[in-house]
């Protein structure tokens, strides 16, 4: 397929970089030229100046930026420049009403527009294995299936245009809680004077297991947090999860504290801390 893909970050570079490696023409945009001219030269992708240069002809656009409005501004931009009947898939984590807003928009220009926020973080992004929610025509999703597996493990098509992201805050909400479970775990193993390496070999076999505690339990014990999804990227998503519960009626008390716990740690410059660094408010080897 010729694809256009626009952002080029920490997730976007990777996924674009399997999408060549699996045959496809792809032309590579970013806000930062320099970051889409290095992921050109290392992929063998098309450097484009522009959202509408890499759009131009395309028979899928795939974005992953930042928030609703960049997105706003890229679609906006690429939907002109697209062939009828073209395809964009986003996979940006944005608000449940910006994806609507969206697929209104392509409709009306005989587009399709797909939300599709990932989970996986970094690594999956590395490695080929997100794992891919989605909202939107189904169709034209089944379109754009065989250039997403390129780096995806699973592809689950949620409902209309909207569903894909009220799915992710599904994910967010999970993970936060689980996340505080972790630190909380750590912080009482260390303060009850237990080997840490020896509570989690007895505790990880068992019902308390998680994907958390297997990758993240003996980094936050060392007070290490610099492995992934960033602290201000989760306050971001747990930001569009409490505006929807608060339209939807949702209650969420778990998620609301530990939205405030996480603005604890950006307090502490703890910005660009992976997510396990809520251990970091608790005393510990790592914080007296």
């Amino acid at each position: 397929m010729k694809i256009a893909f626009a952002g080029l970050g920490v997730m976007g570079a990777p996924m674009a970089r399997h999408l060549v490696e699996a045959g496809h023409e792809v032309a590579g945009y970013n806000r930062s030229p320099p970051k889409a001219q290095t992921w050109a030269q290392a992929t063998g992708g098309r450097f484009a100046t522009t959202v509408v240069e890499a759009a131009q002809g395309a028979d899928l656009f795939i974005l992953c930026v930042g928030n609703d409005d960049d997105v706003r501004a890229v679609v906006a931009e690429a939907l002109p420049a697209l062939g009828p009947g073209a395809v964009v898939v986003d996979h940006t984590t944005t608000s449940a009403k910006a994806a609507r807003e969206m697929a209104d928009l392509a409709r009306s220009q005989d587009k399709f527009f797909i939300d599709a926020p990932v989970s996986g973080g970094q690594a999956g992004a590395e490695n080929g294995q997100l794992s891919v929610m989605a909202g939107g025509d189904a169709e034209a999703l089944a379109r754009a299936e065989p250039a997403i597996k390129a780096y995806s493990k699973a592809i689950q098509h949620m409902g209309p245009a909207g569903a894909g992201q009220l799915t992710k805050m599904v994910n967010q909400i999970a993970i936060a809680g689980v996340v505080q479970g972790l630190a909380e775990a750590v912080h009482f193993a260390q303060t009850a004077g237990l080997d840490t390496d020896k509570a989690y070999d007895a505790v990880s076999k068992g019902a308390a297991q998680s994907w958390q505690m297997d990758n993240r339990w003996k980094t936050a014990a060392r007070g290490e947090f610099d492995f992934g999804f960033a602290v201000d990227w989760m306050r971001k998503d747990l930001g569009l999860v409490l505006d929807e519960a608060r339209s939807n009626g949702a209650r969420l008390a778990l998620t609301a504290l530990v939205d405030q716990f996480y603005a604890e740690v950006q307090a502490m410059g703890g910005n660009r801390w992976d997510t396990s660094s809520l251990k970091a408010r608790l005393p510990g080897p790592d914080r007296a």
